[in-house]
């Protein structure tokens, strides 16, 4: 069972390595890219669906919605960028570094200016 757990983990960090490396491919669908940016965007974000300081379910969700977002992601990707990526995920270790947490960075920026500025008209016209 341990064995299993730690295989198919091994196998998951993999696969995220190869579902973003397919984001950047060309070949990879928008979709695919879209899906793969948002999985990683909500597996990187200190904001969830629900709080992880709630007991167990705070856990739940990102224990159940990130595979799922990554297996999806994976269906989407067409087979031959998908195998090339996970050759090159296997041999790279998968980090989103500084650049991914930019990224990250950026969006909620953005999201926070434009809420602020939709508020703003809201209240002065």
């Amino acid at each position: 069972m341990l064995a299993a757990l730690k295989r198919w983990s091994v196998e998951l960090k993999r696969d995220v390595g190869a579902v973003l490396g397919a984001a950047r491919d060309p070949r990879t669908p928008w979709y695919a890219k879209a899906l793969a940016l948002a999985v990683a965007a909500y597996a990187l974000s200190p904001i969830d669906l629900i709080p992880d300081f709630i007991p167990v379910l705070g856990l739940l969700d990102d224990l159940i919605l990130v595979p799922f977002g990554i297996a999806l992601a994976l269906r989407m990707i067409p087979a031959e960028v998908l195998a090339e990526h996970r050759a090159r995920a296997a041999i790279s270790t998968c980090s989103t570094g500084f650049a991914g947490a930019a990224a990250i960075i950026a969006i909620w920026v953005f999201a926070a200016s434009l809420a602020a500025w939709l508020v703003y008209r809201y209240l002065s016209g």
